[in-house]
């Protein structure tokens, strides 16, 4: 409890970035633009997917619902950061704060299990062609997302219910642009061992098993590809895989040094950066290599300029 020389903390201070200065502006435009292209991007695969026949295959089927995992994602943060870079700061209510913060570990965080599941999905398709269809129906695929799915909302939830057991009395300043649980649990006073300590063991099934599952996947498709007899077929797969894995370990290696690295204040500025690889870059790379790459992709959206 807060004692009474303190006050309770019903509002949150985010300080983003520092000594922004001559810089705002530039990246306030960099970062709207990224932010467009993101939604643009992602909205129309989600379109094409759920409206063209050609597209209803298991590996669109999972680019859609990551798809809306960025969106998502990035819709819950960009705009409170696009306020903080003009801004400088931003005021936000604990309630408000603890939101983000939820809606921020879902999305963020069904992505590792989607990746995984995509993984897995083009070892099937390249290294067991010929059972592939018969091994990804319809209903397994669906069984898959809604798996990956529940098992974020249970797991985070689980976290934010302990979050809402701590205290947090008179300092309420968060150095950073949005509210991420490491800044945020700082601030408690009250013993956040137990919080801290799900957060690192929560962190293993989220983060660390997914990686390695589509490492080891992509590890036995790369072994396949090279015992492959076509010259070109070798190229192409190797040019699409390789491109895949560049965003995976992008994205997992953030997150691994972010939520699993040391903490401290002498390494939150690098933390701070290192979030807008995956809260920002990450999801303007996914349609961009997943997706508006993909020649299906590219033949449906040309079919549907045509015909409007």
């Amino acid at each position: 409890m807060c004692t009474d020389n303190q006050t309770d903390v019903t509002e949150i201070l985010l300080l983003g970035f520092h000594d922004l200065n001559n810089s705002k502006i530039p990246l306030f435009i960099l970062f709207l633009l990224i932010y467009s292209v993101i939604l643009f991007g992602n909205f129309i695969i989600i379109f094409l997917v759920m409206f063209n026949e050609n597209l209803q295959i298991p590996m669109f089927f999972f680019l859609k619902h990551l798809g809306s995992a960025d969106i998502l994602l990035t819709t819950n943060i960009v705009p409170m950061m696009l306020h903080v870079i003009v801004n400088e700061e931003m005021v936000i209510t604990l309630v408000g704060c603890l939101c983000q913060l939820y809606f921020f570990g879902v999305s963020g965080f069904v992505q590792c299990f989607l990746l995984a599941v995509m993984s897995y999905d083009r070892y099937l398709a390249v290294c067991y062609p010929l059972h592939y269809l018969s091994i990804m129906t319809p209903n397994v695929c669906l069984q898959f997302v809604v798996g990956c799915w529940i098992l974020v909302f249970v797991i985070i939830t689980t976290g934010l219910i302990l979050v809402c057991q701590l205290h947090f009395c008179g300092f309420n300043q968060v150095d950073h642009f949005f509210c991420d649980f490491g800044p945020v649990v700082a601030l408690s006073t009250s013993d956040t061992s137990v919080v801290t300590m799900y957060d690192f063991i929560s962190s293993i099934p989220i983060i660390s098993v997914p990686f390695v599952f589509i490492i080891g996947s992509y590890v036995l498709i790369f072994i396949t590809i090279l015992r492959m007899n076509s010259k070109t077929g070798k190229q192409k797969m190797f040019s699409t895989c390789s491109s895949h894995l560049t965003v995976v370990c992008t994205y997992y290696g953030t997150q691994i040094i972010v939520y699993m690295g040391p903490t401290g204040g002498k390494y939150a500025d690098m933390k701070k950066f290192l979030s807008l690889l995956y809260i920002v870059i990450t999801p303007f790379m996914n349609p961009i290599i997943y997706s508006l790459s993909n020649k299906e992709i590219r033949e449906s959206l040309k079919k549907y300029i045509k015909v409007k």
